[in-house]
């Protein structure tokens, strides 16, 4: 059975744009996946930790028969092989994927939680997700496009498409 998907992706280090671009490429190529579409580029300012450079992120669709426990294994050793190391809470990062939402899944479980617990904040989640599905919706929290008007404050720059 296929299973929508959608991943946020981020990176700070180490040539950003690439390991963005690498990325959309390993989930296409993950077991039983497809990737169905990808945002633009968007360059943000750090959250939390802030003495960091800019993230680089995007939004990914994909078409899944993995179960959410699997796609998230799946997504840690794409990290991994992307010399991601977690050192402390918010750090600078080669990469982070982020399972955002999985069908219309609501789950709490040590280790993941769908939809993602803070992408209603985020515009850098937010504004990519509205590029490629104008019609999502976050459970239990609401519409995309009503839900992006908090994060009008937060700037947020498109980058040029790179092939």
């Amino acid at each position: 059975m296929q299973h929508v998907a959608f991943i946020g992706l981020g990176s700070n280090l180490e040539d950003p744009r690439s390991q963005v671009q690498l990325a959309f490429t390993a989930l296409g190529e993950m077991q039983d996946t497809r990737l169905v579409a990808h945002s633009s580029l968007y360059l943000s300012a750090p959250l939390g930790f802030r003495e960091q450079p800019d993230f680089v992120n995007a939004v990914a669709k994909i078409a899944t028969a993995l179960s959410p426990q699997a796609l998230l294994q799946a997504l840690l050793q794409i990290e991994h092989r992307h010399g991601r190391e977690r050192t402390f809470r918010n750090a600078p990062r080669t990469l982070d994927l982020d399972i955002l939402l999985y069908d219309n899944v609501q789950l709490h479980e040590h280790g993941l939680t769908i939809p993602h617990p803070q992408m209603h904040r985020r515009a850098f989640v937010l504004f990519p997700l509205l590029e490629i599905a104008p019609d999502a919706c976050i459970p239990a929290v609401g519409d995309v496009r009503s839900v992006i008007q908090n994060c009008h404050d937060q700037p947020l720059e498109m980058l040029a498409n790179v092939a």
